[in-house]
């Protein structure tokens, strides 16, 4: 026989699923809502609280209260005991509702006769869309039946909500879900305006009907599911096992183990017993653990909630049927939504995006180097995006900004056009540049390079009037392979590479993973501080069979022509010997094995870290070229990590004190007569490009787009009256030289 709370749960589910299929509008279904759970849980009060935005939630629907609070009510974020069940997405369950801490009165409600209160999070995998709430005159605990129940009912109305069942209309106070214009602000990935339709990535699966009649066909339907799960798992742990390493084998054990989890499929089977269907099983697990893991203090454990989405995603397309081939066609002009991509997945749709937008992502991730390769704008940490967004949404991306308008307001639109047809203008006064050299009225030239790292960034190398390659980031081979690539074919692209720079210099930096670069088959190591940890040359002095390889490639690849190696992350001399050691190994058993040589070898360094600016004498003659990491520098500095948006902002490049430290290194590097270089994303910018070469820096390398800006400002300007105006600055003890320079450049 069925624990009767089994049966009342299901009867309430039932009536759920009879108000969703009936005639009528949406309020009227929140109103038949509220008065049916109220019924069956045996409460005086039932209220539906809504996200009206991202920030306030509005009292929707309730059995109980005051009819005249509906649609007046509003709460904050964290306001009140109802806010405060939306921002943590805990339970709350009281028998003395305003003793407790955040506590607000709200007399329009009439509440106050209700003391006992139990409120649960609507919300649906990771995504916040509501509260619902139970109250009573009695002033007791509810129990954890009760509580159990009353969450199988929130996990419901949240399917109910993500099927359009609460959609507001012209006529009525509801919010209009997926219509109204919205704004996310994010962060930069990528530099560039874009104005397309929207295309997700992952396609969300779409549980018709979240109740279940009969929990014997359900309970059967998930665990013919999980079994096909686990075979598709050990299957991909089977292929993998021969060619990975043992690390990215013990990543899939562990994969392995989440899916064979007995209390997670015990959970999915009393949800079940109480109405669900079983793809709504799946889901409600999810969210509630996601909810769990999101507020773990532990990063490896919130690092878990890739494994709980991919596994859940996964069970969830076997139960529905529904793939990531959902049959829609890309539409034109398309603008990729995703929580997160891969290189390799990005690369696939190469440069057919407009843009790309992503809820995480980093400014250093694989998906922002491919981005910038492909000159794609690419905004991150757009918050709630791929929630909000549905295939074929008109959608703005300005990468500059960090910003991305949602189903924009025409005046809005008509704004952005405008800017991008300046910036077309401006493009196209740039070409007439790109055979003129980058020097100033002063007879100072500066030269310009390109940062590169695929195949789809050297047509760039003669159209942008790049003089060179500055930086060739060797590790997008490997991130885009699921496999360590072979020699000989690292050899032929980079032999394919050298032959499409015809002639000009290509820098070749060795491979650079780790911090938030890890390769698809090399096990993450959970580090507190990736981006000073296991990373770049360590890794490479760690397995050195691995830059062997790499070094043998690029020495095949010279065959006859120059070849510049550049040593990533350099934080003692004692590295850059080793590496250097090991090339030089190379090359004599190339040699004695009678392969081709280079016409010339020149071996350098990034100069990414502090410590190196300091470093002996010994380490700047030994180098041929030395290039200024200036993103990794930056944020070693000012001791401010580069993936917090909370602090990256806080310190300037024209903060004096960092420039004086450039200053620093170019006197060093002049000293012992080696060739200097800047490379990173500031040595794009026009206003921090000129200063670097007002302070002596005579080499940048950028991404292609930023050379005509760049080219375009040297060439109007005299280098040496900057260098005596930032001078005059520093000696009357300016603290940051954005203001003196921006303003110099205005007058000239």
């Amino acid at each position: 026989m069925p624990h009767r709370k089994d049966s009342d749960s299901r009867k309430l589910l039932r009536r759920l699923r009879d108000t969703l299929g009936s005639a009528g509008g949406s309020q009227d279904r929140l109103d038949s809502i509220t008065h049916d759970i109220a019924d069956s849980m045996g409460t005086q009060v039932c209220s539906i609280y809504l996200f009206r935005d991202g920030d306030t939630l509005e009292l929707c629907a309730t059995e109980g209260l005051k009819p005249e609070s509906v649609h007046k009510i509003r709460l904050r974020l964290g306001e009140g005991l109802v806010g405060r069940v939306a921002r943590t997405g805990r339970n709350i369950n009281t028998a003395n509702a305003p003793a407790e801490p955040g506590f607000r009165f709200m007399p329009e409600t009439g509440e106050e006769i209700f003391p006992s209160f139990l409120g649960v999070p609507i919300q649906r995998v990771g995504e916040k869309l509501g509260v619902l709430v139970v109250q009573s005159r009695e002033a007791r605990l509810f129990s954890e039946d009760d509580i159990y129940g009353l969450e199988v009912v929130a996990m419901v109305l949240a399917e109910m909500t993500e099927l359009g069942a609460f959609q507001g209309s012209q006529t009525d106070a509801l919010p209009l879900e997926h219509r109204f214009p919205v704004l996310f602000r994010g962060a930069t990935g990528q530099e560039g305006s874009a104005e397309g339709r929207v295309w997700l990535h992952e396609p969300r699966v779409v549980i018709a009907n979240p109740v279940g009649d009969d929990p014997e066909t359900e309970s059967a339907r998930l665990n013919d599911g999980i079994e096909k799960l686990r075979e598709r798992v050990d299957k991909l742990l089977a292929e993998t096992e021969a060619e990975a390493d043992s690390d990215h084998v013990q990543v899939l054990e562990a994969y392995r183990l989440f899916a064979h989890s007995r209390s997670w499929l015990a959970r999915m089977e009393e949800d079940i017993r109480r109405g669900l269907s079983a793809e709504a099983a799946v889901e409600k697990e999810q969210s509630l653990a996601r909810a769990r893991l999101e507020r773990a203090a532990d990063p490896y454990l919130r690092d878990r909630l890739h494994d709980l989405d991919d596994l859940s995603n996964r069970l969830l397309r076997i139960l529905t049927g529904q793939g990531n081939d959902t049959g829609a066609e890309l539409p034109e002009n398309p603008v990729l939504i995703a929580r997160n991509i891969g290189p390799a997945e990005l690369l696939d749709y190469g440069r057919r995006l407009k843009g790309v937008v992503l809820e995480e992502g980093s400014v250093g991730s694989h998906a922002a180097i491919v981005a910038r390769a492909l000159a794609i704008p690419l905004v991150i940490h757009a918050a709630r995006i791929t929630s909000e967004a549905l295939n074929g949404d008109p959608i703005l991306v300005d990468g500059d900004q960090g910003v991305v308008h949602l189903r924009p307001e025409d005046t809005v639109a008509a704004a952005f056009r405008d800017k991008m047809a300046m910036q077309a203008e401006a493009q196209g006064r740039y070409a007439s540049l790109r055979n003129l050299p980058a020097t100033g009225i002063c007879g100072t030239t500066i030269h310009l390079y390109m940062n590169a790292g695929l195949m789809a960034d050297l047509p760039s190398l003669e159209n942008s009037g790049a003089e060179g390659v500055g930086l060739f980031r060797t590790e997008l081979q490997f991130l885009t392979r699921s496999k360590v690539p072979r020699r000989a074919e690292l050899a032929a692209i980079y032999a394919h590479v050298l032959d499409s720079a015809k002639g000009k210099i290509v820098m070749f930096r060795t491979l650079d993973i780790g911090s938030d670069k890890v390769l698809p088959y090399m096990k993450p190591q959970d580090e507190p501080n990736p981006a000073m940890g296991w990373r770049a040359i360590r890794v490479g002095l760690d397995k050195r069979g691995v830059l062997r390889m790499q070094l043998q490639a690029l020495i095949r690849a010279a065959v006859g022509r120059p070849l510049y190696v550049m040593f990533p992350f350099i934080a003692d001399i004692t590295e850059y010997e080793a590496a250097y050691k090991i090339l030089m190994e190379e090359l004599a058993r190339e040699k004695r094995l009678g392969h081709a040589m280079p016409s010339d070898i020149r071996v350098g360094a990034m100069l990414e870290t502090p410590s190196m600016v300091y470093a002996p004498k010994r380490f700047y003659e030994m180098c041929d070229f030395i290039s200024i990491g200036g993103n990794d520098l930056k944020q070693f500095f000012f001791a401010a990590d580069r993936e917090n948006e909370r602090v990256r902002r806080r310190y300037d490049t024209m903060n004096t004190s960092f420039l004086n430290f450039i200053e620093q290194i170019v006197q060093r590097c002049d000293d012992a007569r080696v060739a200097l270089s800047f490379c990173g994303e500031d040595a794009g910018r026009p206003v921090e490009a000129l200063t670097f070469a007002a302070l002596g820096v005579r080499r940048l390398s950028m991404r292609p787009a930023s050379i005509g800006p760049v080219k375009h400002l040297i060439r109007q300007v005299s280098i040496a009256d900057l260098k005596s105006v930032i001078d005059d600055a520093r000696n009357a003890g300016q603290t940051n030289l954005r203001r003196t320079v921006t303003e110099w450049l205005a007058r000239q």
